[in-house]
């Protein structure tokens, strides 16, 4: 077994400058940001003075994930946007400073990215992909770029609604999208005889459906990746688990796989961002297989 730690590597418009004392300092095309990172133990590299010469603003947090955005000087615009260069991708995303300290990207996302449109061009143009607790959709939209059928599913009506936007600013069209919850969808699916060629998901450590349904990761991911499993296509298939808490280890992402795939056709294993200043900040563990 292999436990690999992977960063996005064609990132132009987005940068991690330093990170430390549980906030980090990152460049959102021309403007650049102070967010909290509960990940950021350590010291940062550079000095106080520096990020604050730096950034436009800082989130300042006021409870587990709400708060406000503090402008620092100038140019602190309500919303923009983001280009995602790569060999393969041509992505566009609308940013915006929300009041959960998110501005509607992952940039180390872009590493499973890249991934998702290798998998779908080897299975061939119109794979079927389900992409759950999807966000913003960048996982559907590089899936639909390579050339698949994406069904994108989210709890947040005001979320899928921006991924319609980045789908229109990337210059795509006919992804189908779904307010729904995930676990209750999969369920549904798993009775109705449906197969996926790519499932994607990225669930949170906690988390609410449209209807009040409660979500913790550490109680339901295990009967939710059994139902995953059954409507992956025994054909031919490829699945990105992505998690982002606290604590949680790669190895446990590998267990799940190690029960369907055998070490040639999985990976798992953290990704990270790697700073300007040197620094390398975990951002969550990931497991990807191909069948």
């Amino acid at each position: 077994m292999h436990i690999a730690a992977h960063h996005p590597q064609h990132w132009q418009d987005y940068e991690l400058l330093d990170c430390g004392n549980f906030e980090k300092l990152e460049r959102f095309g021309e403007v650049v940001l102070i967010r909290p990172e509960p990940q950021a133990l350590w010291q940062p590299v550079w000095s106080a003075e520096e990020w604050q010469k730096m950034a436009h603003g800082r989130f300042d947090q006021q409870g587990s994930n709400a708060g406000s955005w503090v402008a620092l000087r100038k140019g602190l615009p309500e919303h923009w946007y983001l280009k995602y260069n790569s060999e393969q991708l041509k992505l566009k995303f609308r940013l915006a400073l929300t009041g959960f300290k998110h501005v509607g990207i992952f940039p180390e996302q872009a590493d499973n990215w890249e991934y998702i449109a290798n998998s779908v061009k080897k299975i061939g143009q119109g794979a079927r992909v389900l992409n759950l607790f999807a966000y913003t959709g960048g996982a559907s939209l590089a899936a639909k770029q390579a050339g698949a059928d994406v069904i994108h599913l989210d709890s947040v009506k005001q979320v899928v609604s921006w991924s319609r936007s980045n789908m229109e600013l990337s210059g795509l069209s006919d992804i189908r999208w779904l307010v729904e919850d995930a676990r209750k969808f999969v369920q549904r699916e798993v009775k109705r005889g449906r197969t996926y060629q790519g499932i994607m998901l990225d669930p949170p450590a906690y988390g609410l459906g449209p209807n009040g349904e409660r979500w913790k990761l550490e109680e339901q991911l295990g009967p939710m990746m059994e139902d995953v499993f059954r409507l992956l296509d025994p054909q031919g298939h490829f699945l990105v688990l992505n998690a982002y808490s606290l604590g949680l280890s790669s190895l446990i992402i590998d267990n799940f796989l190690a029960q369907h795939y055998n070490t040639a056709q999985r990976e798992s294993g953290e990704l990270y961002l790697q700073a300007r200043s040197g620094v390398k900040l975990p951002l969550g563990v990931f497991g990807r297989a191909f069948l």
